[in-house]
């Protein structure tokens, strides 16, 4: 297999710090990014109860503090469980709503007094899985769908995210893709495999008329039992487990912060405007 036309290793004299940023929990680690293992034990943090982009940026200083002597003065990544264009939080899923619309990258830069890189938490967990994980130097397009209270997504071309994909807040047969799909549907009602498989086929049978990918990863907590539901899926694509699980957050954010670091990126200071829901109806 061919390595990806971009996208490929990043170097890093010293360990990475990424960092993941959710509703419960805000955890990080320094990432070997040679081998896309942490470098020292994850330090968990319980995410404030006002979860306040003022609030987090406290309990992230105290990460970054913690770890301060293995990284230097170099990059961080940072995920959070939102949209983000040029720095800027555009939704807010599992923290408080403060965070829509907010130079959310300034914030965490005016704290921590160094360079950060700030990426959705799907996007995260997906170039984890293409550089260290199940889709690692994949070269075609990559699909990450991470099953749980929602729908996450991801998708990598060539090693290459395409950012904020939002693949869970389709329309298909007149509901939002998550409220079916999610490993959360599956739980709250009480479904069987038996159940829940048409669900899935049909939320995945959808989402590859509309992209086609080469190669869809699942995530989740419900990857773990991948057994009980891939076999049964029938798609174009490949399908497989994700391998990273709750360290993917991260290892990606660490990644993109150094690959951000070595190579630039776009101006973040683009006038853009807030973002609004828009919804796909579902082929056929």
């Amino acid at each position: 297999m061919s390595a990806p036309a971009h996208g490929g290793d990043v170097a890093s004299d010293r360990p990475v710090l990424g960092i993941d940023i959710g509703g419960s929990g805000i955890k990080g680690a320094p990432v070997d990014l040679g081998t896309g293992e942490f470098a020292a034990d994850r330090l968990r943090i319980e995410t404030p109860s006002k979860s306040t982009p003022k609030n987090v940026a406290k309990v992230v200083a105290e990460i970054v503090d913690h770890f301060a002597d293995q990284i230097g003065d170099g990059p961080i990544g940072i995920d959070i469980p939102a949209v983000v264009t040029h720095g800027r939080t555009r939704s807010a899923a599992n923290i408080d709503k403060s965070w829509l619309d907010y130079d959310a990258a300034k914030e965490f830069e005016d704290v921590l007094g160094r360079s950060i890189y700030l990426v959705n938490d799907a996007d995260a967990a997906g170039v984890a899985e293409v550089h260290y994980g199940a889709a690692k130097d994949h070269p075609g397009l990559v699909l990450l769908a991470t099953l749980g209270t929602g729908i996450g997504s991801a998708l990598i071309y060539r090693g290459v995210l395409v950012p904020n994909s939002e693949l869970g807040h389709i329309e298909i047969d007149g509901h939002d893709a998550e409220k079916r799909a999610a490993s959360s549907a599956k739980e709250n009602g009480d479904l069987s495999w038996k159940d829940y498989i048409p669900r899935l086929q049909r939320y995945f049978e959808v989402v590859e008329a509309l992209f086609w990918p080469d190669l869809i990863v699942v995530g989740g907590g419900i990857s773990k039992k991948a057994d009980k539901f891939i076999p049964h899926l029938k798609l174009n694509a490949e399908m497989v487990p994700a391998k990273l699980l709750n360290t993917a957050g991260i290892v990606g954010s660490a990644w993109l912060a150094a690959d951000r670091h070595a190579h630039g990126e776009a101006p973040t200071q683009l006038k853009t405007t807030a973002r609004s829901e828009i919804n796909y109806v579902a082929p056929g």
